[in-house]
């Protein structure tokens, strides 16, 4: 079998490659998920994006994969430049299992992204801090504040899901 990395590599950046056939590898054989995990740190752009969307994909029904993992993961999002792997960072923060200071860290990670030229960013990064607030009710009075304003001045995009996560939370 091929290694992951080679799998995630080649192609063009606006394609996320063979990432769902790795997703469906790596459910199928947890054991293979640090493989998987450590490419999120290779020196080649397109195998950090996609290992992050398969990484994002897979610990959505099995964030258990990450525990032991968070301050790596957060230190790839607080270093992280590319929007392809930012926004794909945002949704993992609020799936680690953190300490108080790094739920903060993983805050101000999130308010850091809301200041990224991408809507798609943006957009994940209120989705990041509203999952970490369900998760830590006392950052409510933080976010709901934030997550009101983006969803009546942000894009399109940030307003509609901002939309979705005021009606979760309970708020409008």
């Amino acid at each position: 079998m091929p290694s992951l990395l080679k799998q995630l590599s080649g192609g063009d950046l606006r394609s996320i490659g063979r990432s769902n056939e790795i997703v469906s590898l790596v459910s199928a054989k947890p054991r293979l998920f640090g493989e998987l995990f450590r490419a999120l740190s290779s020196g080649d752009r397109l195998v950090r994006m996609r290992a992050a969307d398969a990484v994002e994909k897979i610990t959505f029904a099995r964030p258990n994969l990450l525990r032991g993992r968070a301050r790596k993961v957060l230190e790839l999002a607080a270093r992280a430049e590319e929007k392809e792997f930012r926004w794909h960072m945002a949704l993992l923060l609020p799936r680690l299992a953190l300490s108080r200071a790094q739920r903060m860290a993983a805050v101000d990670i999130l308010h850091d992204y809301l200041r990224d030229r991408s809507s798609i960013v943006k957009t994940f990064a209120m989705q990041g801090l509203a999952d970490l607030a369900r998760e830590d009710r006392s950052l409510m009075s933080r976010v709901l504040p934030l997550l009101e304003k983006l969803t009546e001045d942000g894009t399109p995009a940030m307003r509609a899901r901002g939309r979705k996560i005021l009606k979760r939370i309970g708020a409008s």
